[in-house]
């Protein structure tokens, strides 16, 4: 058994411990209000946008009457046989779970479709994601190509690709997170439409964190590419949190002083809504096929922009409700620890008094 000393370093220690995680639990409760009210200001833009194209659908034709083709390219569905996963996970571990069930649920995506015999390109996103994917599957390969014509006025640049691999890491954005800037996001989303547009790929899933309060989260797989239905989020694949997760959740965050409700809709969200909504005819100065080719991209950057947001608070909410955790259990620690060294100090003074008990007798 352990003597008084060594018992003391110990307490010491898990103390010093414990007020570690309870630094994180706060810092990670303060960023997660930032990271709620963050996705709360994107919110009415997104909306807005969804209602546009909504009322450009309901005043017009998806199909160009002259030619029968579809208005825009990512409304064109294909038999999916080259499959785009997005993977957004965190950046820091000390999340509980966060990071390995966004990874089991990836993993179990990747060997249904391989299943089937369908080839997956992966784009993660955020340093776990890479460093998970970055090990395990090879990165993919494009040949760049400049062809000059017209007596070299003009000059033709094409990506080849080439698959060595039925799975391979298509692109890797470790620091898409910690910026979360629309501009870099826009890169990315533009990159994809692309690839989809050249027909490359032929559908876009994303596995995400969904998030509307700290006991309202779900772990989800959602279609991106096509685009069936604007303004609803297919969702694929859904794992909902158990009733100790939330319980925990609650706690963490009752302590925090973060409310468990979800957010309440402002009034712009609601004005938002009534647009394209309402019985007005309304008058589009350009053409429908233009409106369609610069608001699509759009969509889908928000689409992405509004699941990494989701992603950043759900990680925020994970860490702090497992550093409460840590916090809780470093104290049941420090008094089991307390108890047993009382015990052996007594032991030991108990001890004492028997020896000079005895030496007196034998006198």
């Amino acid at each position: 058994m352990a003597n008084v000393l060594d018992l003391r370093r110990r307490i010491r220690s898990v103390k010093n411990t414990r007020q570690i995680t309870k630094a994180m639990k706060m810092v990670s409760a303060a960023k997660l209000r930032r990271a709620q009210e963050r996705a709360m200001q994107a919110r009415p833009y997104a909306q807005m946008l969804t209602n546009v194209l909504e009322s450009l659908v309901r005043r017009t034709e998806l199909f160009d009457e002259a030619t029968g083709d579809v208005m825009h390219p990512l409304l064109i569905e294909r038999e999916e046989k080259n499959v785009l996963l997005l993977v957004i996970a965190g950046d820091k571990g000390f999340a509980g779970g966060f990071n390995s069930n966004i990874g089991k649920a990836a993993q179990k995506f990747i060997d249904e479709r391989r299943g089937k015999g369908q080839n997956i390109d992966l784009e993660p996103i955020g340093k776990k994601a890479v460093g998970l994917y970055k090990r395990r599957y090879p990165a993919a390969k494009y040949e760049h190509t400049e062809e000059l014509y017209d007596n070299d006025l003009a000059k033709h640049i094409e990506n080849i690709r080439h698959r060595a691999a039925p799975i391979e890491v298509a692109a890797e954005h470790a620091d898409l997170l910690a910026k979360s800037n629309i501009d870099e996001i826009s890169k990315v989303s533009h990159s994809i439409i692309a690839r989809y547009e050249s027909a490359e790929i032929d559908s876009v899933y994303i596995v995400y964190n969904e998030f509307k309060s700290v006991i309202a989260q779900r772990l989800v797989v959602e279609k991106l590419l096509p685009i069936r239905k604007l303004g609803e989020n297919e969702i694929t694949a859904a794992e909902v949190m158990t009733e100790e997760q939330r319980d925990a959740a609650a706690k963490a965050a009752a302590s925090s002083g973060i409310s468990v409700n979800e957010p309440e809709k402002q009034e712009v969200d609601d004005e938002a809504k009534k647009f394209g909504t309402s019985e007005v005819d309304y008058i589009f100065d350009q053409a429908p096929d233009r409106l369609f080719r610069h608001l699509m991209p759009r969509y889908v950057t928000t689409q992405i922009f509004h699941a990494i947001l989701e992603s950043i608070a759900a990680e925020h909410a994970a860490r702090m409700t497992a550093t409460d955790a840590a916090t809780k259990n470093a104290g049941d620690l420090i008094d089991k620890l307390s108890l047993t060294m009382n015990r052996v100090r007594q032991a030991a003074i108990t001890k004492e008094i028997i020896e000079i008990v005895s030496g007196a007798a034998a006198l």
